[in-house]
């Protein structure tokens, strides 16, 4: 058997590597290695580690749909935790993951103040967002996690997907914002923000939802 340190692998950008056969010790071994201070995103489940190298594409559109969600929060007075990528783990579900971007909404008074999370005693966010392919591996670990509304952005549209019953369905709007056009408003923001810019597209959502009002 050859045996790799990680030191020698080396993830293109834009790419993944799925890794098996790896039990929780050497999944917390290979976290603690790969330290905080990484672009590299992880998910973990049943066995299987997945590393994925986020592209710049994904970054500025995770950091926009991220944004959208801020703004919808803010302009209709729903106060929310974000805890960006931070690592999700539960040794009991046998899984793990980083999101994209992720909310705090409906528990967000028990997460007030909290710079550490505890699957084990805190509740998974209520809202996470994913850009890009979501493996089967990133969403068995959201499932297995709990994490109740996931959004996965792909090939310029936006799909939401909430839990029933362990398994994720694909929804026509967002259980956080049930009267909003949120698939057709984050479409249309980040079109606009390639034609305008991002601080130009923004205001016009605050200003389309401020109408509405």
């Amino acid at each position: 058997m050859i045996t790799l340190q990680l030191q020698q692998l080396d993830v293109p950008v834009g790419q993944r590597l799925l890794i098996r056969n790896v039990d929780w010790r050497k999944f917390e071994c290979i976290l603690e290695e790969l330290g905080e201070s990484r672009s590299a995103r992880i998910a973990y489940s049943l066995g299987t580690l997945e590393i994925r190298m986020p592209s710049p594409e994904h970054e500025v559109d995770k950091e926009l749909i991220g944004d959208i969600v801020k703004i919808l929060l803010d302009e209709l007075e729903i106060d929310c935790e974000c805890f960006g990528s931070t690592t999700f783990k539960q040794e009991a579900m046998a899984s793990g993951i980083e999101p994209d971007q992720c909310f705090y909404i409906q528990n967000q008074a028990q997460m007030r103040g909290k710079r550490r999370v505890n699957l084990a005693a805190d509740p998974p966010p209520d809202l996470a967002i994913e850009v890009d392919v979501t493996s089967r591996t990133q969403l068995a670990a959201y499932a297995a996690l709990g994490v109740p509304e996931l959004w996965r952005y792909e090939k310029n549209q936006l799909s939401i997907y909430t839990l029933q019953a362990g398994q994720y369905q694909s929804s026509v709007s967002s259980p956080t914002f049930p009267s909003l056009p949120t698939l057709d408003w984050v479409t249309e923001v980040l079109a606009q923000s390639i034609e305008m810019g991002r601080s130009p597209a923004l205001r016009t959502l605050r200003t389309k939802i401020r109408q509405m009002g």
